[in-house]
């Protein structure tokens, strides 16, 4: 774990002075936005957004003292593919939206601007989920190693984007 000693009260006035974000703090900890998030709720803070201060709404004494990192376990850790997978995500994503261009490079794909198709977007953008039905399959391990590169909130749009586009191709899709 690459982070430091925070105590809860150093970490909450960072956080309502803008000095840090909670992005910043899920970077440093090696966990995700939800983690640092759920950590904090259950310290017994709630986030007052009309103020933007985090109040203590706990039942026990207020737990300023409290090493944060502390709180942060290695079991709450991504696996590495996972944390990999996410940073390409969020790098292609950041990519996208500094350049506002779809010639942005991918991770392990080499595409040119004129070939960018939904599964290539799909690869940045998550997108709106529509109703879904559960159906397990079996796949070879060479489309599985693909499948496994993007986060899971995204293996369904991936799985579902890919089917789409063959099925048009094939003409069984409008």
């Amino acid at each position: 774990m690459g982070a430091s000693m925070m105590l809860v009260k150093k970490m909450l006035n960072g956080i309502m002075m803008k000095e840090i974000t909670i992005k910043e703090l899920a970077d440093q900890y090696d966990v995700s936005t939800r983690t640092i998030q759920s950590k904090i709720k259950k310290l017994g803070y709630e986030w007052d957004s009309k103020e933007s201060i985090y109040r203590y709404v706990g039942e026990r004494s207020e737990p300023l003292d409290v090493d944060f990192s502390t709180l942060i376990s290695k079991n709450s850790k991504m696996p590495a593919e996972q944390k990999q997978a996410n940073s390409e995500v969020a790098a292609s994503i950041s990519q996208m939206n500094e350049s506002e261009s779809t010639s942005a490079s991918f991770p392990k794909a080499s595409i040119n601007a004129s070939k960018v198709d939904a599964i290539d977007i799909l690869l940045q953008n998550p997108k709106d989920r529509s109703k879904r039905v559960y159906r397990g399959f079996y796949f070879d391990d060479d489309v599985l190693s693909i499948i496994d590169r993007v986060p899971k909130n995204y293996k369904s749009e991936l799985v579902n984007e890919a089917l789409r586009k063959v099925f048009k191709e094939k003409g069984l899709l409008d």
